[in-house]
């Protein structure tokens, strides 16, 4: 749902103002691209495994290879690249609405990690070997 208002912010909000407007389009875009990227190589990497739910599913297997190596949830942060990408290119409401986003996301993400420990024994030790839930370095 905040996926679809941060989209909708970005069409009906108010428009950057035109100063530093090349640097912003060009970080924009780069951002669009990573975060594609970076979400397809994670759906990739969990191929059967990917749910929308944060219970992993029956015939799921832990995945910790790929983008998972580097953060235990990369198709968030794929999805908020994604979005900060699309916020910069139209509107400053988006950005905020992409802010809130991501605190939702790093609550799921945290919800979903009780289940994965539940699920898997394993689960704690790839915790300690992967340290950053969504962001490389920061969180």
């Amino acid at each position: 749902m905040l996926i679809a208002v941060a989209a909708a912010a970005g069409i009906v909000g108010p428009p950057w103002p035109d100063r530093w407007s090349g640097v912003r389009v060009g970080v924009g875009v780069a951002l669009v691209l990573a975060g594609a990227a970076v979400g397809v190589l994670a759906a990739r990497a969990l191929g059967t495994s990917l749910t929308p739910f944060p219970h992993p599913s029956q015939r799921a297997s832990l995945v910790a290879h790929g983008p998972y190596d580097l953060v235990r949830h990369p198709i968030y942060l794929g999805g908020l690249l994604f979005l900060s990408g699309v916020s910069l290119l139209l509107s400053p409401w988006a950005l905020v609405v992409t802010g809130a986003l991501g605190v939702v996301w790093a609550l799921k993400a945290r919800v979903e990690e009780a289940f994965l420990r539940e699920h898997y024994p394993q689960y704690a030790d790839y915790c300690r070997r992967t340290r950053y839930r969504l962001v490389p370095f920061v969180y």
